[in-house]
């Protein structure tokens, strides 16, 4: 008897479904994380038909090389730093798929990240805008994020940041998902403009998402979406930078977004909380920054009042239901407590 000794290939295992999603990555002096940022997508049970990198400017040294990322992944190279607003901005003009799924280079998606991601599609299919729970890399048990949430006062917070994983919610509804592991169809995302190029970095997923919720979309926070975030991990949370694009980027969400008698009413309690803000930061020895960010922020205010009447003049949203959607209370202000509503109740 003749034994066959031909070798024959190993069987492959069955390839991951591919769904209609985009993955945006903007990259500012990421060598040492968006390695591990890629390998996680690239182990996903469900596949992106796109994952576009941009190397967003960072100095010589310190900057991506395409030829240190996979096949699978579209890499973009610019030689200015355009700001996680324009860095996304112009990743998405070159998206050719329904789902927008931004997400930071020092965020490391759960193998399901995208799967969750889809089911959330499937069971709240009116919403174009979801947020990702958000877990501290490297310190078990702590939570980095579940979705933004905007204060009465205009100040706007990572809720959550820094507490027990026994605080997470369910599934709800935020007043806004934070950037850094976002989820958003591609047509709202173009509706709005995108993100807001003049605020650079920060807050400018706060400004989008009020945008959103002013034309009459909500954003859903998903419960099992889930990623590791570093976070500051290219800027630093008390740097002057950070500081910075902070105060100024606050100042211009309200300015550009508060609508009606709600504009009225606040304007004095964020003036107030401001200029206790800006008393506090002396203690870190920012009082100049921050005093340069309110005067820079003030200097453009004409732009932005121009920005606001036409964002007013289009809005859905009476300026009753934005209170509503706004948290009043100042103890979770204090602690960063969620304010993930039940869906349908906001």
């Amino acid at each position: 008897m003749t034994v066959d000794n031909t070798p024959r290939p190993r069987p492959q295992a069955p390839q991951s479904p591919t769904a209609d999603i985009a993955v945006l990555i903007v990259a500012y002096r990421s060598r040492d994380t968006l390695g591990q940022c890629i390998e996680t997508l690239g182990a996903q049970t469900v596949r992106p038909r796109q994952v576009l990198v941009l190397e967003n400017g960072s100095p010589e040294g310190e900057r991506i090389d395409a030829a240190t990322l996979p096949d699978w992944v579209e890499f973009i190279e610019s030689g200015e730093n355009l700001g996680f607003a324009g860095g996304n901005n112009r990743l998405a003009a070159l998206a050719r798929c329904e789902w927008l799924a931004l997400l930071n280079p020092d965020a490391f998606p759960r193998p399901d990240w995208l799967e969750q991601l889809l089911e959330g599609v499937a069971r709240y299919p009116e919403i174009s805008l979801f947020g990702s729970t958000q877990y501290a890399a490297g310190y078990p048990g702590q939570l980095d994020g579940v979705g933004d949430v905007y204060h009465a006062t205009g100040l706007a917070y990572r809720a959550g940041y820094g507490r027990s994983v026994d605080l997470l919610p369910p599934d709800g509804e935020v007043f806004a998902v934070c950037g850094a592991a976002t989820f958003v169809r591609r047509s709202l995302f173009e509706a709005l403009g995108g993100f807001d190029e003049r605020f650079f970095c920060y807050n400018e997923d706060v400004d989008l998402a009020y945008r959103a919720r002013l034309a009459g979309h909500r954003a859903m926070q998903l419960r099992d979406a889930a990623v590791e975030h570093l976070g500051y991990a290219s800027s630093g949370r008390r740097s002057e930078f950070a500081t910075y694009y902070g105060v100024r980027n606050r100042l211009w969400v309200f300015l550009k977004n508060t609508p009606g008698w709600l504009f009225w009413l606040l304007i004095p309690v964020h003036a107030a909380i401001t200029a206790l803000l800006w008393l506090s930061a002396a203690r870190f020895g920012q009082f100049t920054v921050f005093g340069r960010a309110l005067r820079d922020a003030l200097g453009r205010r004409g732009e932005m009042m121009q920005s606001r009447r036409e964002i007013q003049a289009g809005r859905v949203a009476t300026s009753w239901q934005i209170a509503r959607a706004m948290s009043w209370n100042p103890l979770r202000l204090l602690t960063r407590a969620p304010d993930v509503r039940p869906p349908g109740r906001n």
